[in-house]
């Protein structure tokens, strides 16, 4: 007589276990779009530990704003590369990853190019000042080629994608019954 233990050993599988903390790809981060965001908390890194060495400025406004626009870019990239590369997204409620991810990298491009320009505009002519607005550029550069790269895989995440004839000959279906009726023609 058989046990149980042979007769589903025999017929079930169990599921493999993931060993791995990251996943390169993931859902829904590319192996190429991994890697540009690794770039992009790269270089949002460097140009804030660069902006944070400056040691005087002249007009202290633009280095603030760049000095919180690399800051946040920095950590909330490298948070959102963890959650998309890692099972952590599903522990998350958030239903939309590609939304929340074309849309934050969407504005944090924005936000790179205005810090960096303001920045560059209103900086003392340092070196230093000087490599953080570099720094910012390059930071702008990875997050616009992030938005392509993610447009090119996955299309507009916030576009309905229905489909409808390109030939012109999609009529409306013909009632089958009138609606007002009452049994009466």
């Amino acid at each position: 007589m058989a046990t149980a233990d042979t007769v589903y050993n025999t017929t079930t599988e169990q599921e493999p276990k993931n060993r791995t903390c990251f996943m390169f790809p993931s859902v829904y981060l590319s192996k190429i779009r991994c890697i540009i965001k690794v770039f992009e908390v790269l270089l949002s890194c460097v140009a804030f530990v660069v902006e944070e060495i400056v040691s005087n400025c002249s007009s202290c406004g633009p280095l603030y704003f760049f000095e919180f626009v690399s800051c946040t870019a920095f950590l909330f990239t490298l948070l959102l590369l963890v959650l998309l590369s890692t099972a952590l997204h599903q522990r998350v409620g958030i239903n939309s990853w590609p939304t929340l991810d074309f849309g934050y990298t969407i504005g944090i491009a924005i936000l790179f190019l205005l810090a960096s320009i303001v920045f560059a505009a209103g900086n003392s002519g340092s070196t230093l000042e000087q490599t953080a607005v570099a720094f910012g550029f390059l930071a702008t550069v990875a997050y616009v080629i992030d938005v392509v790269f993610f447009n090119k895989e996955n299309g507009m995440p916030c576009q309905k994608k229905t489909r409808q004839p390109t030939d012109g000959t999609a009529r409306p279906m013909p009632e089958s019954e009138k609606l007002n009726s009452n049994g009466t023609d």
